[in-house]
């Protein structure tokens, strides 16, 4: 069985990492690659950089954050935020990023889901979807932060996505972000049922009984996680062991001297 895998997401502001509700309120906590290289020695399996930003004018900023990283890191490095083209895709490759994440894009031009995976290749395609449930008990998938309800049925978007070309779908609950109270278990279920390429879950993560959970219940192949490691409130290593102590496959090779 794959190890399970534990992905810390910096979201990153004017070359910061910051920590906000919903962009609102934003603290900045440090240096990227600096919180990269700690969270690698900590045994993180990925780590994905999402610009918050991502105008013009902070495109270099961003790319030289990822070049930065790619040098130091030997683990995957996946980056999203303000892609909408093959060229943003190509450009952020070339820095040194493994994967690319696309959301609204995805949504407004599904052709380049397509356009992507044929060019980089389907592993470096990763959709990420922001959803929330319906009066009809069944869930919306919304865009631009989770400002624009686009009307498209989550399931319906993600096997879509996975025909198109998607090799990875990172899918966020909006009713369980920043609430802490764990990962939306039917949601996530409904999804991983669906499709047949690997799904991160995000949004609602406040403890390790959460990732532990999520994978004992789900057949989720990652988890997202932000606040617990920003505030070190936990560390990888930590939730590494209480994963394997609790019979999920986890690598366990702690980069620690």
């Amino acid at each position: 069985m794959l190890s399970k895998r534990i992905i810390p997401c910096l979201d990153i502001k004017d070359g910061k990492v910051v920590k906000g509700t919903n962009f609102i309120g934003l603290k900045e906590l440090g240096e990227p690659v600096e919180f990269a290289k700690e969270y690698e020695k900590q045994c993180a399996d990925e780590i994905i950089f999402l610009d918050i930003t991502a105008t013009y004018e902070n495109r270099e900023i961003i790319g030289d954050i990822i070049s930065h990283a790619a040098r130091v890191l030997s683990i995957p490095l996946t980056v999203g935020g303000g892609i909408h083209t093959i060229d943003d895709f190509q450009k952020i490759l070339s820095k040194g990023a493994d994967k690319v994440s696309i959301n609204s894009a995805a949504v407004k031009d599904p052709k380049l889901i397509t356009q992507a995976a044929e060019k980089f290749g389907n592993q470096c395609v990763v959709v990420a979807i922001d959803a929330k449930i319906n009066s009809a008990g069944s869930y919306d998938v919304y865009i631009k932060g989770g400002r624009e309800n686009t009307g498209l049925d989550l399931v319906r978007w993600v096997k879509q996505c996975e025909q198109l070309g998607a090799g990875e779908i990172l899918l966020t609950s909006m009713d369980k972000d920043g609430t802490k109270s764990g990962y939306d278990i039917n949601m996530l279920n409904i999804v991983c049922e669906s499709v047949n390429i690997p799904v991160i879950a995000s949004g609602g993560c406040g403890s390790v009984e959460d990732i532990v959970n999520v994978f004992k219940e789900t057949r989720s192949d990652a988890a997202l996680v932000a606040s617990l490691f920003h505030y070190k409130e936990i560390t990888i290593d930590e939730v590494k062991e209480a994963l394997i102590k609790n019979k999920v496959p986890a690598r366990r090779l702690s980069m620690r001297t």
